[in-house]
């Protein structure tokens, strides 16, 4: 997946427009074992952290592709073997299993799920949210697939349907950092920034925030024209250098209203908007 930290994360139109989708893709994904599901053992193991290196990532790439070779209908082995493609950035070779595994098992619902957030990824929004729909059961609501579904609604531009889902999975698990995250981008999308910032600063604050919480957060605070400010919450994360070189392309962004608002940012430019 995309990461959030660095110069990437500020450019062009996935400034804002891709970024609420970082946190559901993260969400559920990480720490996953594999375990047989079919005929025949395979080992479990525990796949590279979020911030490992492509190196890590490819080796994790050699030993999934000789399990998935070895047992394709097992969901467990399609999805750590496409969590491990997506990281190295074959997303569309990775909804191609997740799309093969779902069809072996169409009631698996963490396979459904991740099959989603694959589709969501690699931009296909429509048919995202009817997958993730299928992987959700309001008798058993799963937090992990609602955040999701909010995130994909934001990028077919229905926020108030994202914020309902957010606010559901968010009374399954309160105070969630990734949910609060998705939460406060859907306002950055919709041009709320003043409550954009408030409930970031929520998740940043909550137990578990991650550096893509924080560096949303500075997004956010930057687009308010607070930028060094921004640049302060950045460093948490970044070097001194990219979190500089963050803000001097925001500045560049901001300045150029038309341009800015031809890529999808906020309408209402710093100086214009209340601060908070």
């Amino acid at each position: 997946m995309a990461s959030c930290s660095g110069p990437s994360a500020w450019r062009a139109a996935r400034l804002i427009g891709s970024v609420a989708l970082l946190a559901l893709l993260a969400a559920g994904e990480g720490g996953c074992m594999m375990a047989s599901t079919g005929a025949g053992a395979v080992a479990q193991a525990t796949p590279p952290a979020a911030a490992a290196s492509e190196a890590d990532w490819r080796r994790e790439l050699d030993a999934t592709s000789q399990a998935y070779r070895a047992h394709p209908g097992d969901p467990e082995v399609a999805m750590r073997h496409a969590q491990a493609l997506r990281a190295i950035g074959q997303r569309t070779q990775a909804a191609a299993v997740l799309e093969q595994a779902a069809l072996r098992n169409p009631k698996h619902r963490a396979l459904l799920g991740a099959y989603g957030r694959a589709l969501a990824d690699s931009g296909n929004y429509g048919q995202a949210l009817e997958v993730l729909e299928r992987a959700h059961s309001p008798d058993q609501p799963d937090w992990r697939i609602l955040s999701a579904q909010g995130a994909v609604l934001d990028q077919l531009g229905r926020h108030d349907e994202a914020r309902r889902h957010y606010e559901a999975a968010l009374r399954l698990m309160p105070d969630e950092p990734t949910v609060l995250s998705n939460l406060g981008l859907s306002y950055a999308l919709s041009r709320d920034l003043a409550q954009a910032e408030a409930t970031l600063r929520r998740a940043a604050a909550a137990g578990g925030a991650g550096s893509k919480v924080r560096q949303n957060l500075a997004l956010v605070v930057g687009l308010q024209g607070r930028f060094e400010e921004a640049e302060r919450i950045a460093q948490a994360d970044l070097p001194a250098d990219e979190a500089a070189a963050n803000v001097v392309y925001l500045r560049q962004m901001l300045a150029h209203p038309n341009k800015w608002k031809a890529i999808g940012g906020p309408a209402v430019l710093p100086g214009e908007a209340g601060r908070s």
